[in-house]
C-alpha cells in the first residue's frame, strides 16, 4: 500500500462527512494502522480503504467525549469555530485567541 500525503494536521477541527460529531486532531498515521478487528467490524458497504492518512480525534457528539479514529475520506474541517468541550484536550493543547490551537510547547517536540 501507498502512504498518501495527510490533508488535515495536527491542531486541527474536523468533523464527520456522515455521522454528527467533530473533535480536534491529536495524531495522524499515514495509513490504517489499527487491528484488523477493528476495521472488519465496520460494515462492509462503509469500510475505508486502509491506504489513506487516519486521524486520532478528541471527539465529542451532543451526548459525550470520547476519542475516535477515522480515515480521512470521512473527515472535513468543521468551520463553526465553536470550542470544544472534551477534557482532554486541554492536557496537549491551547485554544489561541483566534480560536484555533496549539499544542503546549513541552509537547511540540
Amino acid at each position: 500500500m501507498k502512504a498518501l500525503s495527510a490533508k488535515f494536521s495536527i491542531g486541527q477541527v474536523v468533523k464527520h462527512r456522515v455521522y454528527a460529531f467533530r473533535g480536534l486532531i491529536f495524531d495522524v498515521d499515514p495509513e490504517f494502522d489499527n487491528t484488523d478487528e477493528w476495521w472488519e467490524s465496520i460494515p462492509e458497504d462503509v469500510r475505508p480503504r486502509k491506504d489513506q492518512p487516519f486521524y486520532h480525534l478528541f471527539a465529542e457528539n451532543a451526548d459525550s467525549e470520547y476519542i475516535a479514529y477515522v480515515s480521512e475520506q470521512n473527515l472535513v474541517l468543521d468551520p463553526s469555530e465553536e470550542p470544544l468541550r472534551n477534557p482532554m484536550i486541554d492536557e496537549m493543547f491551547v485554544r489561541r485567541q483566534d480560536g484555533s490551537y496549539q499544542a503546549h510547547p513541552i509537547l511540540a517536540n
